[in-house]
């Protein structure tokens, strides 16, 4: 009996999260509260056990993350680069995209995909906006490219980092095994791009005036923040790389790492934290406790079987 009600809040659950009709955050944390209503699973279960609840170790490698992003998006780090770079293209579609699309897949592995890509648009519609290009092929290419780039490392994919987490598998072992064919991938993108959105990649000499006129160096609205957050990443993704070394969870070194940034910032926290994915937090929160049910029932070794 319980197999088949953890199997039908769950199927229901998922039903609503695919169709797109109800708030995926709500429907996860209303699945969770209903296997812990049934007592499919215990509240012991699932905000303490490490096969049946929350893994707290990817919850808070993303929290970690997030905040360190959010610190560096006060600097205009990316606007800076994504306007430097549609500049050095001489305001070429083609070229503009291969740089936004560079970017955003060498952001995506170093930091998070998502947040990545909440960065980079706004300043893609200011330089479409420029240009006269349509915007919807330059995003979706990016959408793309983030994916691609966020494969590389454990850090750059909330799935790679439950994946690490399960697997007891390291930076390094994302890094040696996948960054050589995200570079192949990346190339093969880049080329299928070219023929995919070549309707819209047409050059516009007369708007390029325009682009050209941006001041790159404005973006950067804080760079001693810019350089201590610079630093402070160096030595995350250090850490993040050594870990066969020092032996410390990418959890903690995300959290060290965001506490020494905000430190270090000298600033107020609410406009870093105002930067944080909590919808997103509580969503992955709410799918373990369901996926923790299905395990705990034996639905999850019944399919594996």
């Amino acid at each position: 009996m319980s197999t088949a009600v953890a199997v039908a809040v769950f199927a229901v659950a998922y039903a609503l999260i695919a169709s797109d009709k109800v708030d995926r955050v709500a429907v996860a944390l209303a699945g969770a509260g209903l296997m812990l209503a049934f007592r499919l699973v215990s509240s012991e279960d699932a905000f303490h056990s490490t096969d049946f609840g929350i893994d707290w170790d990817v919850i808070f490698l993303l929290l970690g993350m997030m905040i360190i992003v959010g610190v560096i998006r006060q600097t205009g780090l990316f606007d800076y680069l994504a306007i430097w770079s549609a500049k050095r293209a001489g305001g070429r579609p083609f070229r503009i995209l291969v740089a936004l699309t560079t970017i955003t897949a060498v952001a995506s592995a170093l930091l998070d995909n998502v947040t990545t890509v909440l960065l980079i648009a706004p300043v893609t519609f200011l330089i479409c906006d420029r240009l006269d290009l349509p915007a919807p092929p330059f995003l979706i290419a990016q959408a793309l490219a983030s994916n691609i780039g966020g494969t590389a490392t454990l850090i750059g994919d909330p799935p790679n980092i439950i994946i690490a987490s399960q697997a007891d598998l390291t930076y390094t072992d994302f890094l040696v095994n996948l960054a050589p064919l995200v570079v192949v991938l990346m190339l093969l993108f880049i080329g299928l791009s070219r023929w995919l959105f070549r309707s819209a990649l047409v050059d516009r000499p007369e708007r390029v005036s325009e682009l050209m006129a941006l001041e790159e160096r404005e973006a950067l609205t804080d760079r001693p923040l810019l350089v201590r957050s610079l630093l402070v990443l160096a030595l995350v993704t250090a850490a993040f790389a050594l870990h066969g070394v020092l032996h410390v969870e990418p959890s903690v070194v995300a959290l060290l790492g965001a506490g020494l940034l905000v430190l270090v910032a000298r600033r107020e926290v609410q406009p870093f934290l105002a930067e944080v994915e909590w919808p997103t937090l509580a969503f992955f929160m709410g799918l373990f406790v369901m996926v923790g049910a299905l395990i705990k029932t034996g639905v999850v070794a019944e399919l594996a079987e």
